[in-house]
């Protein structure tokens, strides 16, 4: 097998953003796990299996994606996957500090597994799924922020269909 990369985050849901990057992150690997968190402190709008659902639609035709979840400690899932490498979006200055937290953080539980940041597409650098999801709640247009799928299952949740 070649390169093998996780995609981690809660992806809830999934914007165009998100799938941006996964794309990009698929042409660079042999193969791309799309991986959910399932954080038990957090409440997120969809649930694990939803959120995985929902990325299984809008990626179906990226051979090399494959969709997954995980609890606890990222380095673990992914020894566990045998990756190599982490893909980490970045869409300002603002989530560079963060992001070298994090990657610090992983590189000192395993230090064989590298980090890939992927610039953001500049249409997507605003956008994030907290907005996405406020703007859905007011029944507001998101139909250029997220993918067909993703904006019908919003639109269920917050009962405007």
């Amino acid at each position: 097998m070649g390169k093998i990369a996780i995609c981690p985050g809660s992806f809830d849901p999934i914007t165009n953003g998100h799938l941006d990057i996964i794309k990009r992150g698929a042409k660079v690997f042999d193969k791309v796990y799309v991986a959910v968190l399932n954080n038990i402190s957090k409440r997120p709008l969809f649930d694990v299996e939803e959120r995985k659902e929902l990325i299984r639609e809008v990626t179906k035709d990226i051979p090399n994606v494959e969709v997954d979840s995980f609890q606890g400690l990222l380095m673990e899932y992914a020894e566990s996957k045998k990756a190599d490498v982490i893909i980490r979006g970045l869409r300002a200055v603002s989530d560079f500090e963060y992001e070298l937290q994090l990657t610090s953080m992983n590189r000192l539980l395993n230090d064989r597994i590298e980090t890939f940041f992927i610039m953001t597409n500049n249409q997507y650098s605003f956008l994030s799924s907290s907005i996405v999801k406020e703007i859905a709640k007011y029944h507001g247009d998101i139909s250029e922020l997220v993918p067909a799928p993703v904006n019908e299952a919003l639109k269920k949740k917050f009962g405007s269909q």
